[in-house]
């Protein structure tokens, strides 16, 4: 090997090892910041509204986190008829098998009355929680994220029953990798899983708010062919019969599974693709830019805009003896004497204000050496600030540092998921593709 594509391999081995102790020190801080919310949140008065922001914080980053880390080391990696949650827990079987293109999915999909639904982000989050408390239709309301084959599913259609979001058929689909084939030896295009969400509740794994589905999953599988084959008489669908043991087990929200363990493959050769638009090669959900992604950009940007305000308050300060006296004389404990000091402060901040605006936006842009870089930033601020805490030297609270704490494990959470790691990693590889096909000078 090249010696140049050893320093490749040994570099990308050392930060691969790098991420997955940032990983773990997420949770560790997660886990720290709800201690620190729930020890501020305990006082009469206002601050125990931090005891809701303790809830939050627990349910939707220390528990996920922590699953996440425990399923790495037992869950099998492998393709088990099962999809997996975002935190890494097994979720619901897949039932389905496909043959044909994406266009000929749409074109099924809709003409069976089904209607796809929005990608999630925060738009359709918010549009789904409202007509969820309001009891109201959203007919292309959100389905949230399963894992299948390391990635989360490329689309998903449903259908609302009742005009709620409450309960709903809903199916997602995942595009099967290039050569892979099913256990036993068996090629298919796409896998799918559908259930039936019959009410909203918590989750009895992470006691977060999600649907609750039926426990009888075959009953959605057979309704969704049952659809399909009525919009197109000509369909074939023949049977994987005991494909999977029949099992009854629970889903990643805690919800009761039941099923006969066939698998229906559904071969769309009759029908005419849908009048879409699919990428050369098909979509991958991986290569669309996550929200984890886009919070820790805005986060270093916001954080710069700080950096700078700060800057020009301290060369303020250092240019104008009139501001620093008008400072002093408020009762501000600053040098009087050596106002070149105050320049050379205002300098530093504005140098950190362009380190996060340039990483923020390699991060936006796919920058793996960037993520890293913020996340080791973070990192140095939450060490800091423990240790300041435990030696008593700063107490980390309400008035002092808890938001800025709080805000670097939220970065810190936000970069080292699976989703932001993998959004990097691939703009990595797609970048050492297109320049090694590109003509040379």
């Amino acid at each position: 090997m090249p010696r140049k594509a050893r320093a490749r391999s040994h570099w990308w081995s050392f930060t691969a090892k790098l991420d997955g102790v940032l990983f773990a020190f997420a949770g560790v801080s997660a886990l720290w910041l709800a201690y620190l919310l729930l020890r501020e949140g305990v006082r009469p008065g206002w601050p125990m509204l931090l005891l809701v922001v303790f809830w939050v914080v627990f349910t939707y980053l220390v528990l996920p986190r922590l699953h996440r880390i425990l399923t790495r080391l037992y869950v099998p990696g492998y393709f088990i008829g099962r999809t997996r949650t975002s935190d890494g827990l097994l979720g619901d079987p897949v039932n389905l098998a496909l043959m044909g293109s994406e266009g000929q999915i749409h074109a099924a999909m809709l003409a069976a009355g089904w209607i796809r639904a929005d990608d999630l982000d925060s738009a359709s989050t918010r549009r789904m929680i409202a007509a969820t408390l309001r009891r109201r239709s959203y007919p292309n309301a959100p389905v949230s994220p399963l894992m299948l084959f390391d990635r989360q599913q490329d689309f998903a259609y449903q259908q609302e029953v009742g005009g709620s979001t409450a309960q709903r058929h809903h199916v997602r689909f995942w595009r099967c990798p290039d050569g892979w084939l099913l256990p036993g030896g068996g090629r298919v295009d796409w896998l799918a899983a559908g259930t039936f969400d019959r009410a909203v509740g918590l989750s009895l794994f992470t006691f977060q708010v999600t649907h609750k589905i039926e426990a009888n999953t075959d009953i959605e599988r057979d309704y969704i062919l049952d659809t399909v084959r009525r919009a197109e008489p000509r369909l074939a669908v023949r049977v994987i019969e005991d494909f999977s043991t029949g099992y009854h087990a629970r889903n990643g929200g805690g919800d009761l599974i039941q099923t006969d363990g066939d698998l229906p493959i559904m071969d769309l050769g009759a029908v005419t693709a849908a009048d879409v638009l699919v990428p050369s090669g098909g979509t991958d959900s991986r290569d669309k830019r996550p929200v984890q992604i886009v919070f820790g950009a805005v986060v270093a940007f916001v954080r710069a805009f700080g950096f700078l305000v700060i800057a020009a308050g301290f060369v303020l300060l250092g240019v104008y003896p009139d501001a620093l006296a008008a400072v002093q004389a408020a009762g501000g404990d600053l040098d009087t004497d050596s106002p070149g000091a105050f320049v050379a402060i205002g300098a530093v901040f504005a140098i950190g204000a362009l380190v996060d605006l340039v990483f923020g936006l390699a991060v936006l842009r796919g920058s793996r050496l960037a993520r890293l870089v913020l996340m080791l930033y973070s990192s140095v601020t939450i060490v800091s600030a423990f240790v300041a805490n435990a030696n008593g030297s700063e107490r980390v609270g309400l008035q002092t540092n808890l938001l800025t704490v709080a805000v670097s494990i939220l970065v810190l959470l936000a970069l080292s998921s699976h989703r932001a790691r993998d959004y990097t990693d691939r703009a990595r590889v797609s970048a050492a593709r297109t320049a090694a096909i590109s003509p040379a000078p």
